[in-house]
């Protein structure tokens, strides 16, 4: 079997012309082509705005198919150019995911009255006011939709807050007063209680929506013949629920192997390994903190140890269930999170993702493609094809790792009889010119590897004891292959 690789399909500033399920449908051959097995597609269904990237939910059952919110299509396309895609994916092999964003919903269609209570927005256990009346926008009654797929209609007691009281025209943390409602005790503990993110809050204590999300799950998998999720800011959301959510949904769609990979952003390897754990490790996690290292050692060039570059990260700790990427639509330039990975070191970052053995790489959608917007970024499509080429035909085997050097790191990839010619050797740079004597075999002696990517131009030819001196330029990377 060949190595897995995940595409985020997707970038923040992507136009707001309708054609995008168009473009992923026609991508789909050479997506196939380049390796990649599994697709993450941005949140489909009718947001706040047609505008919106798919964050600011609000109706999780309009996939581009009724007028709602000023609009049929979503900024993506309709529900049949949706499904047309994903039935083209299907045809070369690749899964789909789906991002589910489960943790708020916005555009509510009509302001309700009820009470609350103003809390600090750095410590949401800190209350700021008595409790008194407010209005908000929180009831939901998709009046373009009716009740299609489902009638149930969104209140004031589905949620646990809300950020705006339209009295006052104020902006705030509301949390909403009700019977057995409070922030769940199950999220981060960031700012005290991380339950609040924004918008209109969805309380998962409450039976009626925990019933509501669960029917929408095994829905929407049915329905799209999806293979997986992406669940969005589970920091967030009830830890107990995802657990019934993954359980029932798996159940009721009967797909036990539903994949789920979610998004627990916090740079502390200690969390993520908790937050697996909490969740019986029935999911994989983003290696957020791995993300971070990548950052970091962009910034700081050649004063940064590269040989520690991998410790205390989910692909050391849990390899089995770290979803490996470099950058994505919440760490690029302009976003909250912002974390972009420098330019010069996106290729290094790749190839410790791409031909690394352990996790499940993700190539990011910018990185390939570019970046729209006010401040366009070209992308790597070219290196990155040449990685990916890499992967699928040659990153295969056990694996040797000479992480012996502040500034220059190897690894060798030994190679699987099913793929013919298989093996490599990965030498890294983010200093001056390096070399590494490593060790690719016995069996070898005699071959001549060259460097794939063309970093360097000589020839490496394998001694009697199996080792090679291979090379590779400062500040880049060098895969170095048996000559064909």
């Amino acid at each position: 079997m060949g190595n897995h690789t995940m595409f985020q399909y997707f970038e923040w500033y992507l136009e707001n012309d309708g054609q995008h399920w168009k473009r992923l449908k026609e991508d789909a051959k050479e997506l196939a082509d380049i390796g990649i097995t599994a697709l993450w597609i941005p949140p489909a269904y009718k947001a706040i705005a047609q505008g919106d990237v798919g964050y600011a939910t609000y109706d999780l059952y309009d996939l581009g198919e009724f007028d709602q919110k000023g609009t049929v299509r979503t900024k993506y396309g309709t529900k049949e150019e949706l499904k047309e895609a994903i039935k083209e994916l299907h045809r070369h092999k690749i899964q789909v995911y789906l991002d589910a964003v489960l943790n708020h919903k916005a555009g509510a269609d009509k302001t309700e009255r009820f009470m609350a209570e103003e809390v600090d927005s750095e410590n949401r256990m800190d209350v700021l006011t008595e409790p008194y009346e407010i209005e908000g926008w929180t009831s939901f009654l998709f009046p373009g939709r009716g009740d299609k797929y489902s009638d149930f209609k969104w209140n004031w007691c589905h949620f646990t807050g809300t950020d705006i009281n339209v009295d006052t025209g104020k902006n705030a943390i509301y949390r909403i007063i009700g019977e057995h409602k409070f922030w769940s005790d199950e999220v981060d503990k960031e700012f005290g209680n991380y339950d609040y993110l924004m918008f209109a809050d969805i309380d998962y204590e409450h039976p009626e929506v925990y019933n509501e999300i669960i029917k929408w799950g095994a829905w929407i998998v049915s329905e799209l013949e999806l293979d997986g999720f992406r669940l969005d800011a589970i920091k967030h959301i009830k830890r107990s629920f995802i657990m019934d959510f993954l359980t029932k949904v798996r159940e009721a769609a009967n797909k036990e192997d539903l994949y789920v990979v979610a998004e627990y952003w916090v740079n502390d390897i200690m969390a993520l390994q908790e937050t697996l754990e909490s969740i019986d490790h029935g999911i994989d996690l983003f290696d957020v903190a791995l993300h971070y290292k990548f950052h970091e050692a962009a910034k700081a060039g050649k004063d940064y140890d590269l040989s520690k570059i991998f410790q205390d990260t989910l692909v050391e700790k849990n390899p089995i269930h770290a979803v490996t990427f470099v950058d994505n639509h919440d760490s690029q330039l302009g976003q909250s999170l912002e974390s972009w990975v420098e330019d010069w070191f996106k290729p290094l970052a790749y190839g410790m993702i791409l031909l690394w053995k352990d996790g499940y790489p993700c190539v990011f959608y910018g990185d390939y493609y570019g970046i729209g917007g006010e401040n366009p970024l070209d992308g790597k499509k070219d290196i990155l094809d040449k990685l990916l080429y890499i992967r699928k035909h040659y990153a295969y085997g056990d694996q040797t790792e000479y992480l012996d050097h502040p500034n220059v790191i190897g690894w060798v990839r030994n190679g699987d009889l099913e793929f013919e010619d298989s093996g490599c050797a990965v030498l890294i740079s983010n200093g001056d010119d390096g070399d590494k004597l490593m060790h690719v075999g016995e069996e070898r002696e005699g071959e001549v590897w060259v460097d794939y990517l063309r970093g360097i131009e000589e020839e490496v030819i394998i001694g009697e004891d199996g080792c090679g001196l291979f090379k590779v330029k400062g500040g880049s990377i060098s895969v170095w292959i048996k000559k064909s």
